[in-house]
């Protein structure tokens, strides 16, 4: 089983990182949203009062883009700016990072996005998830014994699901864009066209993903130079790629499910054996889903529904968290870890039994999201001691009735909101490029339960509800979210991160819900992680080693690794928008104007 690669943190993000967490206790009481500007000056400068703030959000006055890759921000910004509203900014954004972000962004993959329309006021969940192929089959990747083939839902032909970005960024843009698919692609087709300088993240990646892109011609000829990954500074030219994206600016997501680029997946498909076949492709449908609604201290908190289990257990911790004391126990205090991690605990074991495929298994997403559930739960958490996974299964929600992978957020003047999380699953997907397309496939297959009970590539355990099923979506941690203030979006955040999604969202709203940081706070703050099993509670450098022996003191195994999720969130008031990216991932980059 194959780790994801360390994040690479420059020295100033682990810096900050390292003193955060006593800085945003000593602010605990400090008031988080800015004070209405007086004169033209303030309005130039920081809005909000920052007599107690070290770490200050970017600004802007009528609309904001975070997302993971500067040259892509600077798209969405450009839409912005030019007069589209959020959902066209966002639909360029992601068009430009299957450019520039290569590992994760994409069109050879999928996702979900949450969006808040101001002019209905509704909220909308939009499903673009990956499907399986109709001649996939619950025992595909297992052997003649029974046991799993190594690698086989991971770096091959047959890990591929039915690619669903394209679709749902057309999806999305004609229903409630004001822009034609031609004008915010334009952007993405000349960075792909004209090339982008490597950065030092992205040369990492290649490097670290040298053996898996280095499999396939067609792969090499994109990301190889003299027989070796790209550097640091070398220009990233992707020539069949702009092609591509011409043939969808000119021809819409049909060129991808019908046309000249669809029978090339075909054929790249049929020449390796692989599952997928035109048919798929043709057959390929966005699903618009009821978002998973949620309420914490007053705030709604509109999130993603199954086939992704982020939102639903994202509510699911919520409600536990509620019980406690969260703000007067403090920042990552051993009182406030401890609640996590056994909140996190039970959630992650109701990830294991229930979620799935809406389409094919009955989830009981009421009683999985009800307080009244969250209450029995919490009675099973003992204030003072570490409940062993091994005694923890997945509970009975019925009466009461879901890692390479990139978030990002646009918000705009109008009021509308967009929060986008999509993926290849590991970095480069499967690593094959289909020949003469530029596109490279996702490895979403490896997100079923290849076969019950055995973890996949992040360590999750999954059930009979997400076995492998023909035309069924695989379950997903996704959890792109819009936390609602008086009916009106207030905060918008995703991240990347595999099984630590959901956990990494889950403290970027209690941060700004709970210690009142601001957007720069809220996600420079060292994170924490319990997914059931292994049962090991996760944390990040910077958690106080007084802390960390409190925490073992009450039986939890303290682990501390690489760092986890790269947030991208933008939070809005009257006078404007405040946002930051994490820099876990320095190449992230918000901007507002």
């Amino acid at each position: 089983m194959r780790l994801k690669p360390k994040l690479i943190l420059t020295n100033l993000s682990l810096a900050l990182m390292l003193v955060i967490s006593p800085i945003a206790q000593s602010k605990a009481q400090s008031k988080l949203l800015p004070k209405p500007a007086t004169n033209a000056s303030q309005l130039a400068a920081n809005r909000y009062d920052s007599s107690n703030d070290i770490f200050h959000p970017v600004y802007g006055k009528n609309g904001m883009v975070a997302s993971e890759q500067g040259l892509a921000t600077q798209v969405g910004l450009d839409i912005l700016k030019q007069g589209g509203n959020a959902i066209d900014a966002a639909v360029a954004v992601g068009f430009a990072l299957a450019v520039v972000l290569p590992n994760a962004g994409n069109i050879g993959g999928g996702g979900f996005m949450v969006l808040h329309d101001d002019k209905t006021g509704k909220d909308v969940a939009i499903d673009f998830r990956e499907i399986a192929p109709a001649k996939a089959s619950r025992d595909m990747y297992l052997d003649n014994q029974g046991n799993v083939i190594d690698g086989k839902s991971l770096f091959t032909h047959d890990a591929s699901g039915v690619p669903g970005t394209v679709a749902g960024m057309e999806y999305a843009l004609k229903k409630w864009g004001t822009m034609p698919l031609s004008k915010v692609l334009e952007p993405a087709i000349k960075l792909a066209d004209k090339g982008f300088i490597v950065s030092d993240v992205l040369a990492q990646t290649l490097k670290e993903e040298k053996s898996t892109l280095g499999k396939w011609s067609a792969s090499k000829a994109i990301f190889f130079k003299n027989g070796e990954p790209l550097k640091s500074g070398d220009l990233l030219v992707q020539k069949d790629l702009a092609k591509s994206l011409r043939l969808i600016a000119k021809q819409g997501a049909k060129a991808f499910y019908q046309g000249e680029i669809a029978t090339k997946i075909a054929k790249e498909m049929q020449s390796h054996g692989g599952t997928m076949t035109l048919e798929d492709l043709k057959a390929y449908k966005v699903v618009e889903r009821q978002p998973i609604i949620g309420d914490y201290r007053g705030y709604k908190v509109v999130t993603m529904p199954p086939p992704s289990s982020g939102g639903v257990h994202l509510i699911e911790i919520l409600n536990m968290l509620e019980h406690y004391p969260i703000k007067e126990d403090g920042v990552n205090s051993a009182k406030n870890i401890h609640h996590m991690a056994e909140s996190m605990k039970l959630a992650y074991a109701d990830r294991s039994e229930y979620l799935g495929d809406p389409d094919f298994v009955k989830i009981p997403v009421t009683g999985l999201t009800s307080k009244a559930y969250a209450n029995e739960l919490v009675k099973t958490i003992d204030d003072n001691k570490a409940r062993l996974s091994s005694n923890i299964k997945p509970g009975k929600p019925q009466p009461y009735e879901s890692d390479q992978t990139t978030h990002f957020s646009v918000m705009d003047k109008a009021g509308n909101a967009v929060a986008v999380t999509y993926t290849l699953n590991l970095n480069f997907g499967s690593g094959i490029v289909v020949e003469g397309t530029g596109i490279l496939l996702n490895n979403e297959m490896d997100d079923f339960s290849v076969k019950p009970g055995v973890p996949n590539a992040f360590g999750l355990v999954g059930g009979a509800a997400n076995a492998i099923e023909a035309k069924k979506r695989p379950l997903s941690s996704m959890t792109p979210t819009i936390v609602m203030k008086n009916n009106k979006p207030w905060l918008v955040t995703g991240s990347p991160g595999g099984a630590r999604i959901i956990t990494t969202v889950l403290q970027s709203v209690v941060n700004t819900i709970d210690h009142e940081m601001n957007p720069a706070e809220a996600i420079i703050t060292p994170r924490v992680h319990h997914q059931w099993l292994p049962d090991e509670l996760r944390v990040e450098e910077g958690i106080s080693p007084d802390t960390i022996k409190l925490l073992q003191d009450k039986g939890h195994k303290v682990v501390t690794k690489a760092p986890m999720g790269r947030i991208q969130i933008i939070q809005a008031d009257d006078s404007g928008f405040y946002g930051y990216s994490d820099p876990r991932n320095p190449d992230g980059k918000t901007l507002g104007f």
